[in-house]
């Protein structure tokens, strides 16, 4: 088994493999049940993953045949989990985990993250990082985003490939801030990044203030729809919010403007290239990293 790291899961996003998160709800201190799968292929850890995010579970462990997911006490619906694991044909142990400060069991685990000569994401307890072009401080505490899953790390590199300078950005489900920190850092004219977290808006802006930001407008917002055009879209949530709101996505982005999505697996891929002919996206392409994939589109 790979060694232990550790990721917040939000709006069904979920660790590498190998890799554990911590189970984390809008209170540091609160029970979860642990649901614990045996004799899963690893192929199937990943999609059951991603189903499992959407109603609610926030944490997983990942090992060699075997996974761990958590949900908060007061969000487990025991009759939905049957239903949703009945066509893997899977059984699973149910146990109570009792309170426990997972911010601190967290901080002693985060390791910072190096996309190649790029990007440094460190927390501010972490020595700075030499030899990248970008240094990012992020300290997610509750809310996702800090690049060790792989969407957020796909959505970073493709960022480098992108022309921010002078550019008006809207960064769609903020979480840590971390996409809108490094687009000012690339150039950005204005970012307006939104989410509809609570917890995300207040790390965000602590995260925002800790890079030093000052083209960030900060909003608190539960869809897409806003009364701006935007030459840079980025959006990095789940295959079924995204479809959701990629109409308004589509007609906030100016011609030939540029939009990157991530959160979803290879599997969602025609459904989302779909859709997007329909509200006039045009595909340019794709990256992929294990399971999960971040696509490329322009107006």
């Amino acid at each position: 088994m790979a060694s232990a790291k550790w990721e917040w899961i939000i709006l069904g996003e979920a660790p590498l493999q190998g890799q554990h998160s911590i189970p984390l709800g809008k209170n540091k201190m609160s029970n979860y049940i642990q649901i614990t799968f045996t004799n899963i292929q690893q192929e199937n850890q990943e999609m059951l993953i991603a189903h499992l995010a959407e109603v609610g579970f926030d944490g997983f462990e990942e090992n060699e045949n075997e996974l761990k997911a958590f949900i908060p006490e007061k969000k487990y619906n025991r009759e939905l989990l049957n239903e949703m694991v009945f066509k893997y044909q899977l059984s699973y142990d149910e146990q109570i985990i009792p309170e426990q400060n997972w911010n601190a069991v967290w901080e002693s685990n985060f390791p910072p993250v190096v996309v190649e000569d790029f990007v440094a994401i460190r927390a501010d307890f972490h020595a700075p990082i030499k030899n990248v072009q970008h240094e990012l401080i992020i300290t997610p505490k509750m809310s996702f985003g800090t690049g060790h899953h792989a969407t957020t790390y796909m959505m970073v590199d493709q960022m480098r490939s992108i022309d921010f300078k002078g550019k008006k950005v809207f960064d769609f489900g903020t979480g840590t801030g971390i996409l809108a920190i490094l687009a000012e850092k690339l150039g950005a004219a204005t970012i307006t990044a939104i989410d509809n977290d609570d917890w995300s808006i207040a790390n965000a802006k602590e995260n925002i203030d800790q890079n030093d930001c000052s083209k960030i407008k900060l909003e608190q917002k539960d869809n897409a729809i806003m009364d701006e055009k935007y030459d840079i879209i980025l959006a990095n949530i789940n295959k079924n919010v995204i479809l959701g709101n990629l109409a308004p996505l589509s007609g906030q982005l100016i011609p030939q403007g540029t939009m990157l999505i991530s959160g979803f697996l290879k599997e969602d891929t025609d459904d989302l290239v779909a859709v997007a002919d329909r509200v006039s996206l045009i595909f340019k392409g794709r990256s992929t990293k294990g399971n999960w994939i971040c696509l490329r589109f322009m107006h």
